[in-house]
């Protein structure tokens, strides 16, 4: 089971050019709908690290939702990699995840940050 969970967790690490930590990377998304504690696991296709509190959960289906972190996650948005451990087929509010950073040609652990909430996010209409 310990395997498993390992590769679920980089499996999701959030992979994309770099970003300057703090900043607000530009958006197109609102608020659609209440707030969920969990979402599930396998519904999962990849995340976006926004900035060092704020983390977008893109889902099979198209389905985008926001976890604004409560507090700031020293390097998260910097680094936009993050694991996490659970034994359930959900992530939760409750979680906690742990950003890792690159060290030569491995990973290392850095702060570990709760989650918030799972806001519902849609697309504005763009403007022509």
């Amino acid at each position: 089971m310990r395997p498993l969970l390992c590769l679920m967790s980089l499996a999701l690490l959030a992979t994309s050019a770099t970003a300057v930590a703090g900043s607000k990377k530009p958006d197109n998304l609102v608020p659609s709908g209440k707030a969920v504690t969990c979402v599930q696991l396998r519904q999962i296709r990849n995340t976006e690290v926004r900035n060092d509190r704020t983390i977008d959960f893109h889902m099979l289906g198209g389905k985008i939702y926001r976890n604004t972190l409560p507090h700031s996650c020293p390097g998260l948005g910097f680094e936009e990699r993050f694991m996490y451990k659970t034994s359930l087929s959900q992530l939760c509010n409750v979680d906690i995840i742990t950003v890792l950073y690159s060290r030569g040609s491995g990973l290392d652990r850095g702060a570990s940050c709760g989650l918030g909430k799972f806001q519902p996010m849609a697309k504005t209409p763009s403007r022509g």
